[in-house]
C-alpha cells in the first residue's frame, strides 16, 4: 500500500477498479430498462444495446488515451483542465458534479420504491425521509472510515447483482430451448430514425457512470496502467449483459415494453413467483451497490476541485486518521439526499442525462489536443486517434440534437454557474 502525493491511500487495484467501474455503470435501470426498448423497437432492441455500447466504446477509448497520462485524483475534471483550459477543466466539472448527484438520487428513488412494496410503512413523506437517510447516510459513513471500506462494499455488490443477471440470462436461455412454448416470436417492426436516436440517448444514460469511477486516480495502485484497461473491460463486460437480458426478456415476455418490471415479469415465467421476489430483491441490490460505487468516487472530484484551488480549501481537508476527503463526502451525500428528498426519479435521471454527452464530447476533443505535446505522457495510445476523436464528437453532438428544451436549459444553467465560478477564482 502506497500514498498518493496528495497523501491519499493507493489501496484500488485494476480489478477493484474495474468492479467499481461495473458497479458504477449497471444500476437499477437495467431492471427497467428493456421494456422501454422493447416499446421502440420490438425485436431489434438487442441489436440496440450492441450498437450503443459500440458508441460508448469510442468515447471510452478517448477516455482511456487521456486517462492513461494521468495518475493524480480529479478525473474528467483533470482531463479536461489540463487540455482545454481552466474554464473548460470547471464546466466538465460541473457537468459531472451534477451528473454524479442526480443519478443516484434517481436510483435511491427507485431503491426507496422497491423498499416501499416490502414495507409498505415507508411509503409515507416520514418513511421515505427515514429510508433515503438511512440508506445514504451509512454509505457516507463507510466511505468516510477509509477507502479500502468504501472499494470492499463496491466490490461485495457488484459480484452480488451481476450474479443475479448472469442467473437471470443464464436460466432464460435454459427454458428457451428446454420450453419452446414459453419462446415468443420476435417482432422486427419498421422503426424511424427519430426512433433509433431517441433510445440511443436511453442507452446512453445506461451506459453512463463509468466517467465518475476515473475520479479515484488518486487512491489507485497504478492508474496510468489500470485506468484504461479497467475501462474498456468494464464496458465489454456491460455491453455483453445488457444484451443478453435484453434478448432474454423479449423471448420469454409477451408484451415486454408494456411491462413496469421486466425482469421480474419474465422470471415469473421460467422461475416462478420465487424468481420474480429475487429479481425485486436484486434490483434493491443493485440500486444499493450503484449508491455505494457513487458515495465512493464522487467526493473526490470536489476534492480534486479544492487541490487545483477552483473550490474552497475546506473541501479538499484528509481525515487525520482515515486519509479520506471527509468534508467532501459529507457535503456530497448531504446533495444526494436532498435531490432524492425534493425530485423523483424522472426529474433527477432528467439532470443525470443533460450534462452526460457535452462531457463526452470534450474528453473526444481533448485527444488530439493532447496527442500533439508529444510529450510521452500517455501509456495507452489508440491506433487511429483522430479517427476516434471525430467519431467521439460525432457521436456525441448527433444524440445531443434529441435533447428538448428542459435539457438544454439545465445544461445551460450548469454552464452560467461554471462560469461564475471561473470569474471568481480565475485570479
Amino acid at each position: 500500500m502506497t500514498e498518493s502525493p496528495h497523501g491519499l491511500v493507493r489501496t484500488i487495484g485494476r480489478w477493484s477498479l474495474t468492479a467499481l467501474m461495473v458497479n458504477s455503470i449497471v444500476g437499477v435501470s437495467i431492471f427497467k430498462l428493456p421494456a422501454d426498448l422493447a416499446q421502440n423497437l420490438g425485436g431489434w432492441s438487442p441489436l440496440s444495446c450492441v450498437a450503443a455500447g459500440a458508441g460508448i466504446l469510442v468515447i471510452a477509448g478517448c477516455i482511456a488515451e487521456v486517462s492513461s497520462r494521468y495518475e493524480e485524483t480529479g478525473g474528467l475534471y483533470l482531463y479536461a483542465r489540463d487540455a482545454l483550459g481552466r474554464f473548460a477543466g470547471l464546466l466538465v466539472a460541473w457537468m459531472t458534479w451534477l451528473t454524479r448527484i442526480a443519478a443516484p438520487a434517481a436510483a435511491a428513488n427507485l431503491v426507496w420504491t422497491y423498499s416501499a412494496k416490502f414495507f409498505p410503512g415507508l411509503s409515507s413523506g416520514p418513511g421515505k425521509f427515514a429510508a433515503l437517510f438511512l440508506l445514504i447516510g451509512h454509505l457516507a459513513l463507510h466511505n468516510y472510515f477509509g477507502v479500502k471500506t468504501g472499494k470492499n462494499l463496491s466490490n461485495f455488490f457488484t459480484v452480488v447483482k451481476i450474479g443475479f443477471l448472469l442467473v437471470f440470462v443464464f436460466a432464460g436461455c435454459w427454458a428457451i430451448v428446454a420450453w419452446p412454448e414459453l419462446r415468443v416470436p420476435l417482432a422486427l417492426p419498421g422503426v424511424s430514425a427519430k426512433t433509433w436516436f431517441e433510445t440511443m440517448l436511453l442507452l446512453v444514460y445506461a451506459y453512463g457512470g463509468f466517467e465518475g469511477a476515473l475520479s479515484v486516480g488518486g487512491e489507485s495502485t497504478n492508474p496510468k496502467r489500470d485506468t484504461p484497461i479497467a475501462l474498456l473491460l468494464a464496458l465489454g463486460v456491460v455491453c455483453l449483459i445488457y444484451t443478453a437480458v435484453q434478448y432474454v426478456t423479449i423471448a420469454t415476455l409477451p408484451d415486454a415494453g408494456l411491462s413496469a418490471r421486466p425482469l421480474a415479469d419474465a422470471a415469473q415465467r421460467f422461475l416462478g413467483a420465487g424468481g420474480a421476489a429475487a429479481i425485486a430483491v436484486a434490483a434493491l441490490i443493485s440500486g444499493y451497490g450503484y449508491l455505494s460505487a457513487n458515495v465512493l468516487h464522487a467526493p473526490r472530484i470536489t476534492y480534486a476541485l479544492a487541490q487545483q484551488g477552483d473550490f474552497p480549501k475546506f473541501l479538499g481537508v484528509l481525515h487525520a486518521k482515515y486519509r479520506t476527503p471527509y468534508v467532501s463526502i459529507l457535503i456530497y451525500a448531504g446533495l444526494v439526499f436532498l435531490f432524492a428528498l425534493i425530485g423523483d426519479f424522472r426529474w433527477n435521471a432528467l439532470l443525470s442525462a443533460a450534462s452526460r454527452l457535452s462531457v463526452y464530447g470534450a474528453m473526444a476533443l481533448a485527444v488530439p489536443i493532447l496527442r500533439s505535446r508529444h510529450d510521452g505522457k500517455a501509456k495507452f495510445l489508440l491506433p487511429t486517434p483522430y479517427l476516434f476523436a471525430g467519431l467521439g464528437i460525432l457521436f456525441s453532438a448527433a444524440l445531443a440534437t434529441r435533447m428538448g428544451r428542459s435539457e438544454f436549459a439545465v445544461i445551460a444553467t450548469t454552464s452560467v454557474i461554471a462560469l461564475a465560478n471561473w470569474v471568481a477564482v480565475r485570479k
